[in-house]
């Protein structure tokens, strides 16, 4: 058990990038230092008392807002939500805070990110927690109203310590989302197109930056390999522009076309893309190109030997096909 855990700390910090080095810089950031840690475990005894309390008030709360109440609907799940939030708010006047504690509190931050649980009612925890706590540690230190806020203040800098953190969860899982998400639209939008045994058509839409260009490259040597064809017509009738970078990778995609056995067809260059290729020097004696698509298509049909005969349908003998 202690070998997996190790093991699931390990990769969730990793994969946060926060290490001893970055938990001390977020520290020393916030100001909070030893005197803080032994403030907050002062009251530990004080938590305690008012922590039921505390989070009975929160969740009642919590509870009228139909935005948050969707999420607690079944009340056994509120109920070791509510006990397990009383075990974080406790967790803060324990002391050592250390990378055991960041990766509670980065574990706990991705459990409420996969609920998709909206940040602002995340944060609004925090918010509630620190109001509610405040009266009770004034009022515990109402003789001594200057260490009843040195406490709030050490607690708060402790709790702006856990927001970036649960921050960090709920920013890295839009990043990898909106990542996978831009894979899928590029992958869509430059499909890898059978026409015929042997000829394949890769239509490109849309701007196409050094990225989209190599990835355009990968997908169709994949195409090539896999449909064993000999030719490509590359349509880039609906790229507006390209630059000297992407047109250079044009030219180098059809090069490796032609290595992987594949002749390459560029159709559709604009008169723009064709000053382009010509500036940057590009190599063009091996890069045959056509004005548009079926100029392409025809082309590759008629060097890998199809010949298309049109039928007169009013002639019972000419049933041919092509």
């Amino acid at each position: 058990m202690k070998a997996t855990l190790r093991k699931d700390r390990i990769s969730l910090s990793q994969g946060y990038e926060i290490d001893e080095q970055e938990i001390r810089h977020r520290k020393q950031f916030l100001q909070f230092d030893d005197a803080d840690e032994t403030r907050l475990t002062s009251i530990n005894e004080l938590a305690e008392q008012y922590a039921d309390v505390v989070i009975d008030d929160f969740y009642t709360h919590l509870m009228s807002f139909d935005e948050t109440r969707s999420f607690f609907s079944d009340p056994q799940l509120l109920e070791r939500v509510k006990n397990a939030q009383k075990r974080y708010f406790l967790r803060l006047t324990k002391g050592n805070y250390d990378a055991e504690y960041v990766e509670n509190r980065l574990k706990i931050g991705a459990a409420h990110e996969r609920i998709s649980l909206p940040i602002k009612s995340y944060l609004g925890m925090y918010n509630f927690y620190l109001r509610a706590v405040a009266g009770r540690v004034f009022d515990a230190y109402k003789h001594d109203p200057g260490r009843a806020l040195d406490i709030f203040l050490s607690l708060m800098k402790l709790t702006f310590l856990d927001m970036g953190l649960a921050i960090d969860t709920y920013v890295s899982s839009r990043e990898h989302t909106i990542g996978d998400q831009q894979e899928a639209i590029r992958e869509l939008s430059t499909p890898v197109l059978p026409f015929r045994p042997g000829i394949l058509i890769l239509p490109i839409v849309g701007l196409i930056d050094s990225y989209r260009a190599s990835q355009l490259t990968e997908q169709l040597l994949r195409a090539i390999r896999d449909n064993r064809a000999k030719y490509v017509v590359v349509d880039i009738t609906g790229v507006p522009y390209v630059d000297s970078r992407v047109a250079s990778h044009l030219v180098q995609t059809v090069e490796a076309a032609r290595l992987m056995g594949a002749k390459a067809i560029i159709s559709g260059v604009s008169p723009e893309i064709a000053l382009t290729m010509v500036a940057i020097g590009a190599d063009l004696g091996r890069v045959e190109t056509v004005g548009d698509m079926q100029s392409g298509i025809e082309r590759a049909e008629q060097l890998s030997g199809y010949r298309m005969v049109k039928i007169d349908k009013e002639d019972p003998q000419d049933e041919r096909s092509w």
